[in-house]
């Protein structure tokens, strides 16, 4: 038995690749720049990946100000959301398996709503609510071993068939909601909504401190705001197994871009490399997609649907994902065959440049 192990969220690794092409993108950014277009960046390690945001054109102190906030929200996001060290995602889960309704605040309810519509529109193979599956193949841990789970537990945990569609949402006088599961098997992992769900908080949070250019990156998932000196922000669409880029998009405001891999959270076993993206109808990892990107015109959960609605195309496959793209009103996708062949739809192909 041979077996090659990648880290998972605290270590520099799984993010490596889409972090090399933003870093080498806003190189190029600032080497164009001249002293009246300013450009401010930070960086953090948050939701288990490299994250950086840029600024274009604001005062030196403003965009400091607005980046430190940024990352502050992005770590009480992180905290709050994950999926096996204690936080509030924990704690409902938790209330689930014991049958137990809890009380969440405005913010979660209104979360755990569009996660709801998320899968719906998914067709439930966009699956949070089956984070009991992620846990049995190991990947609720900071490091991993490469493991397969016991067959009588993942079918177990299959046929039990947790949705979030379980999960009943009861508003409450104070904003907040009653949240409970009809179905003890509902565990969340919210990794596969989380990324995109903080470049919108992101982007609100700067515009409402006068921020109308810059650039946010959570680990690849990539939102635009504004252009840079009246050009559109220029992003690498990632090769999934080499460190460099297939194609480059032009993202204009508003617009979001994000990629599901196979390349970030894996393991290797007996020659077979096995991602955290489970096909929930199985409980195997899927083995017929390298890569999946969407970009998503600008709106309210831009964000949100580009970290989202990669994940069921993902899932989908060589003969099903267009279908199910057109059924979920995703316009540019490309996707990577587990055989290194690619194929995209024709609005995408109208996006890519050399």
């Amino acid at each position: 038995m041979r077996w090659n192990a990648r880290r998972t969220a605290e270590s520099p690794r799984p993010g490596f690749f889409p972090w090399l092409l933003f870093a080498c993108a806003c190189a190029l950014l600032l080497a164009g720049c001249g002293a009246r277009d300013t450009l401010e960046r930070q960086e953090a390690f948050v939701f288990g990946t490299r994250v950086e945001v840029v600024v274009y054109g604001l005062d030196r102190s403003q965009a400091r100000e607005a980046l430190a906030e940024v990352l502050q929200e992005f770590d009480r996001l992180h905290r709050r959301l994950h999926a096996w060290q204690p936080s509030e995602l924990t704690r409902l889960n938790a209330a689930f398996a014991a049958g137990r309704t809890v009380a969440v605040d405005a913010d979660m309810a209104a979360l755990l709503g569009a996660v709801q519509s998320a899968a719906v529109r998914g067709e439930d193979l966009f699956n949070p609510a089956a984070g009991a599956l992620i846990a049995a193949w190991g990947f609720h841990a900071d490091e991993f071993l490469p493991r397969r789970p016991d067959p009588a537990l993942r079918d177990a945990l299959v046929a039990a068939r947790p949705r979030m569609a379980d999960i009943d949402i009861v508003p409450q006088p104070d904003g907040g909601a009653a949240v409970s599961s009809r179905n003890p098997a509902v565990q969340l992992d919210l990794g596969g909504y989380a990324k995109g769900y903080a470049l919108d908080r992101a982007a609100a949070l700067l515009r409402a401190r006068g921020v109308c250019c810059a650039l946010i990156n959570i680990g690849g998932n990539v939102m635009a705001m504004g252009s840079k000196g009246g050009q559109p922000w220029r992003i690498g669409i990632q090769h999934p197994r080499k460190p460099e880029t297939l194609a480059a998009v032009e993202l204009h405001d508003g617009e979001a871009i994000g990629t599901s891999g196979d390349y970030q959270r894996y393991f290797e076993l007996d020659g077979e490399r096995l991602c955290h993206l489970i096909d929930p109808r199985s409980g195997e990892p899927v083995r017929h997609t390298q890569s999946l990107t969407v970009l998503m015109p600008a709106g309210p959960d831009a964000g949100a649907r580009s970290d989202a609605d990669s994940k069921p195309l993902f899932i989908a496959g060589r003969d099903q994902w267009q279908a199910l793209a057109q059924r979920m009103g995703v316009s540019q996708a490309l996707r990577i065959d587990a055989d290194g062949s690619m194929d995209m739809t024709a609005a995408m192909r109208a996006r890519l440049r050399d």
